[in-house]
C-alpha cells in the first residue's frame, strides 16, 4: 500500500476493518475500497500488489464482489487481461448492500421465526411466554421488511432527495407532535 495516498490508504484500511465488524472478510472489503477510490480499473495482479496480498486471495475477492453486484469486469482497449471497477454510485452500492444483507440475514431469520410460532402454536412446546416473545421479534422484522420494500421500490433519485429533506420532515413532524 506504499504507493497510495495517506487518505486512499487510510480509507482502504479502514472500510476492511469496517467490513470485518460487519462479518466481511477483511481483504474483500479492501478490495472493494481500492476499486471504489481507483480512478480507472485494475487488474487482480495490480491489487494485490497494492494491497500486497495474494493474487489467489484477490481473484476469491472478486469473486465474491462480482456475486454481490458490487464489482464488475472491464475491457480495456489493447490490454487482454481482465480489469474490475466497482460501482461508483454510493447511492447504489448502499442500495445492493443492503438487498444482500437482508437476503442473507433478514430473509432466514423471518422464516425461522414462522416455523418456531408455528411449532408453538400446534403445541408441539406449550411455552406461551416464548411464543410471545417471538412472535414480537417477527412482527417487529416483518414491519421491517415492508419499509424496506416500500422503500426499495423508490428511483435513487427519489431517496436523495428524501434523505437531503429529513430536517424538513423532522420540523413538519415535530410542528404536527406539538414539540
Amino acid at each position: 500500500m506504499s504507493q497510495l495516498g495517506n487518505a486512499k490508504k487510510q480509507f482502504i484500511l479502514h472500510w476492511g476493518e469496517m467490513g470485518a465488524r460487519w462479518g466481511i472478510n477483511r481483504t474483500v472489503a479492501q478490495v472493494h475500497a481500492l476499486l471504489h477510490v481507483s480512478a480507472t480499473p485494475l487488474t487482480a495482479e495490480e491489487i494485490a500488489k497494492t494491497l500486497h496480498v495474494a493474487r489467489s486471495n484477490v481473484s476469491t475477492s472478486i469473486r465474491e464482489l462480482q456475486g454481490w453486484g458490487l464489482v464488475r469486469p472491464v475491457h480495456v482497449l489493447g490490454d487482454r487481461r481482465q480489469h474490475y471497477e466497482s460501482i461508483k454510485d454510493v447511492w447504489e452500492m448502499f442500495r445492493i448492500i443492503i438487498d444482500q444483507r437482508k437476503k442473507r440475514e433478514i430473509d432466514p431469520t423471518l422464516e425461522l421465526l414462522r416455523l418456531c410460532i408455528a411449532d408453538l402454536r400446534q403445541g408441539k412446546e406449550a411455552d406461551a411466554y416464548t411464543r410471545e416473545r417471538l412472535e414480537e421479534i417477527y412482527e417487529f422484522f416483518a414491519d421491517v421488511e415492508a419499509l424496506y420494500t416500500d422503500v426499495r421500490q423508490f428511483p435513487v433519485a427519489t431517496l436523495r432527495s428524501l434523505v437531503k429533506a429529513r430536517g424538513a420532515v423532522r420540523k413538519l413532524l415535530s410542528l404536527k407532535l406539538g414539540r
